[in-house]
């Protein structure tokens, strides 16, 4: 590790105390590397706002939304600041870093101010940005910072923060150290994936004391739409879930543990959270993995009528297509470009391909499994301002009405937590998706084979 702290000249330039340190680094042949600055707590406070500048949250996910990580006072982000999580380093294309970088809008020709409670991590952006070569300031005061509560306006947490959790966090509930936003005595963690315990592949290796959950539990073909409010109740109830217990979920699937909250969302489990990174992220950092079929505790009082959340779910596509015509609703697909184009269906068991009528492409990936637009290069979850940018580069605004919807109720999940993670407004889940438009019949369809390339998602690090 590069020791940052040794300070050599002082400068001042444009009203700033910086401290300068020799970053010379051989390995860069192409870009001369910058020399990475200090800027103090008074000059990182007093430019905020200035255009001239960029702010960098080299944290996690989970810190970026409003954790308040490392005991600091006050959490959220610097309002206006740019996500790159230290994370990200060694996850990223070498040939690719350059465009993914500033993709991400952040500008070569603006001074760039990188801050993180933890040294290691903001040194280690530091220096991948100087290598770039942008102009790098270090902060490394954050913590200081975000404990005075004069500062607390200038800094955002989401909403509803607390539905994305890190391995660390969900590790702590079941070491019993009451973590952050966790006031519950009861939880159960679920794999989530097809199958039955012991056939699901991705039950074989999972976080010690987990429960699989088989996502047949909720939703039944040929659509494949919600089950009957009593089958979901039984289901549950089976799986030893209430409305008063929390509820840990993940998948390897990118999708699945998505498409799982949102139906416990409806049915009335008020706290359930997402573990960021599924299994991966757990074993990277150490935490103990088994391979043994849990089974929970049955129980009997579910503890309120099923659905708590009927509004949450838009189940059929007439009913769809009525408030599209009604409430001016925007359709937003969350399907590949190739379904969208109208090329495929996606799917071997859906015959026709299409879109409904005048449905906006919302990304994804590359087919049915793959979320690849939504999810960054460490496998965490995307920042939902990123996706916010892309949608409002496809004609969506803040302030539209939308229904989130794909192939079968599973990729939409992912924007849809996303959605209610930063409380955006007027967001609809349309359940029955693609399938249950194109088995109507009499609903209009779009072939897009007109619309040429997709979309830049800004998101190519591979």
């Amino acid at each position: 590790m590069i020791d940052f702290k040794k300070t050599g000249v002082i400068f001042l330039a444009a009203g700033l105390v910086l401290s300068g340190c020799s970053t010379k680094d051989n390995s860069s042949s192409q870009t001369q590397k910058k020399e990475i600055k200090s800027i103090s707590l008074e000059d990182f406070t007093k430019n905020i706002g200035n255009s001239d500048y960029q702010f960098i949250d080299t944290r996690s996910d989970e810190s970026y939304n409003g954790f308040k990580t490392d005991d600091i006072k006050n959490g959220g982000h610097l309002k206006n600041s740019i996500q790159y999580s230290a994370t990200f380093i060694g996850n990223v294309n070498k040939d690719k870093e350059g465009k993914f970088i500033s993709d991400k809008g952040i500008d070569k020709n603006k001074k760039v101010v990188v801050y993180d409670t933890n040294k290691d991590n903001l040194n280690k952006v530091a220096d991948k940005f100087a290598n770039l070569g942008y102009e790098v300031y270090k902060f490394e005061d954050y913590k200081k910072f975000a404990d005075n509560d004069a500062n607390k306006e200038k800094l955002v947490s989401y909403p509803e923060y607390q539905n994305l959790v890190s391995p660390k966090w969900v590790k702590d509930v079941q070491d019993n150290k009451k973590p952050e936003t966790y006031t519950n005595d009861k939880y159960s963690i679920f794999e989530v994936s097809w199958g039955e315990g012991d056939k699901a592949v991705a039950y074989k290796e999972h976080v010690k004391g987990a429960y699989h959950f088989n996502t047949d539990w909720v939703e039944d073909g040929p659509v494949w739409n919600l089950r009957s409010a009593d089958e979901i109740k039984k289901n549950l109830l089976k799986q030893g879930i209430t409305a008063d217990k929390t509820v840990i979920l993940y998948s390897d699937d990118a999708s699945a543990a998505f498409r799982v909250n949102w139906a416990l969302k409806w049915a009335g489990v008020k706290d359930v959270r997402i573990m960021n990174g599924g299994l991966k992220a757990w074993k990277n950092a150490g935490f103990e993995t088994e391979t043994n079929v849990n089974t929970p505790k049955e129980e009997t009082d579910f503890g309120t009528k099923i659905p708590a959340h009927p509004e949450y779910n838009i189940s059929r596509a007439k009913e769809m297509a009525q408030k599209v015509k009604d409430e001016g609703i925007k359709l937003v697909s969350i399907r590949s470009w190739d379904e969208y184009l109208g090329k495929t269906s996606g799917y071997d068991y859906i015959d026709k391909a299409g879109e409904p009528q005048g449905a906006i492409f919302g990304f994804a990936g590359e087919n049915k499994a793959d979320l690849s637009d939504y999810y960054d290069p460490d496998g965490t979850l995307r920042n939902p301002q990123e996706i916010y940018n892309l949608w409002k580069g496809q004609g969506i605004s803040e302030t539209d009405k939308i229904a989130l919807y794909c192939g079968t109720g599973w990729r939409n999940a992912v924007p849809w937590f996303m959605t209610q993670l930063t409380g955006r407004a007027n967001t609809y889940f349309y359940d029955g998706g693609w399938n249950d438009w194109q088995l109507d019949g009499s609903l209009p369809v779009d072939i897009n084979k007109d619309k040429g390339q997709k979309p830049d998602a800004k998101n190519d690090y591979k």
